[in-house]
């Protein structure tokens, strides 16, 4: 039998727009595409066969959650991350680096990792780009992602350096122990590497130039959508989306709002994750092509057709836009999941 593999193969380019098909051990997956964010091994609210029958193709989890809890060697014990979320798949699992950074007074960062106290019970945890890395091939994700430091928007320019040169040198340890590991890359699994810069236009070169000497299988624009206006976000995706390979797959981390998403394919980005759809869908927020709408509003109170004519979601073949309204207005579970399922099939239609 064949090793499992990992590889990009570019079909079509468009100005800077580009359509390819990515082959993991668990199948392939033609880009662009978005993830469904499985932060803890769940899509929330979904099972994995609504999440595929929405057109999602690789999903998203979380390896500082899934750390804590149940634990990577639990995971690892009852077969993997695949056969532990029954997702047969694709997955990519995030390092934990912005989760540190989102930690605020919880973690303390060196140059030699990130130590936190766990939000579950308070424990004390140091993480290091080994860790990080240890961690991924344990849960058996097909691309796993170098640990790096996320920095706040608003950060001075000397901050941003410090912070984008630390991120360069776990990103090299993070390469060096995959390579050497007798799981991880011998398995098939992907790692990319995390461009990082802020919103400094000679950082966010130096910083492509840097990550993308090291020979990851992919590579991704990290520390966006983080604060800074909209214009700022495209600009930079561009700029650092044409100094990396045409030949490696292109990840902008964290971004899934539908504009977003065609603004990145537009500068040439493969891949998208984002909680967004699912969160805002919870909160009675749908996408629409005529943009988002909240379904609380009373003016869907006697809509007897779908939310959106256009849109072939189940939760549009199936109910009415007053049913909708009247689920989210009693609190019922079932609100929650028919818009998810709404706004994960918009998303994943739209790219």
């Amino acid at each position: 039998m064949a090793a499992p593999t990992f590889n990009f193969q570019l079909q079509h380019t468009d100005g800077t727009a580009r359509a390819g098909e990515l082959e993991t051990p668990h199948g392939k997956a033609l880009t662009p595409f978005f993830m469904p964010v499985a932060t803890q091994a769940t899509v929330k609210g979904l099972t994995p066969e609504e999440v595929r029958d929405v057109g999602a193709q690789v999903v998203l989890s979380n390896a500082y959650h899934l750390y804590l809890r149940p634990g990577v060697e639990t995971v690892s014990n009852l077969g993997g991350l695949h056969k532990f979320m029954g997702w047969g798949g694709p997955i990519l699992t995030d390092s934990g680096g912005f989760q540190a950074f989102s930690m605020g007074p919880l973690r303390k960062v060196t140059d030699d990792g990130i130590r936190f106290r766990s939000h579950i019970d308070g424990s004390e945890h140091n993480f290091t780009p080994d860790l990080a890395t240890a961690n991924q091939e344990g849960l058996g994700p097909d691309i796993a992602m170098c640990f790096d430091q996320c920095i706040a928007y608003g950060a001075t320019e000397k901050e941003v350096r410090q912070a984008m040169e630390r991120t360069h040198r776990w990103a090299q340890e993070c390469f060096d122990r995959h390579q050497a590991s007798p799981t991880g890359a011998a398995d098939g699994q992907a790692l990319f590497g995390i461009v990082q810069g802020g919103t400094f236009p000679e950082l966010r070169d130096e910083s492509a130039r840097a990550i993308s000497a090291i020979p990851f299988h992919g590579y991704a624009v990290g520390g966006l959508a983080v604060g800074e206006n909209k214009e700022d976000m495209y600009r930079f995706t561009g700029q650092v989306a044409e100094l990396l390979p045409q030949d490696k797959p292109r990840y902008l981390m964290g971004v899934g709002s539908p504009e977003d998403l065609v603004e990145g394919v537009a500068r040439g980005i493969d891949m998208f994750d984002c909680a967004l759809p699912t969160r805002v869908a919870r909160n009675g927020s749908l996408f629409t092509p005529e943009g988002r709408v909240d379904l609380t509003k009373a003016r869907y109170a006697e809509q007897q057709g779908p939310l959106d004519e256009t849109c072939d979601c189940y939760t549009c073949r199936n109910y009415s836009a007053a049913y909708l309204r009247h689920l989210f207005r009693a609190k019922e579970l079932l609100g929650l999941r028919l818009a998810s399922i709404h706004n994960l099939r918009f998303v994943l239609a739209l790219i």
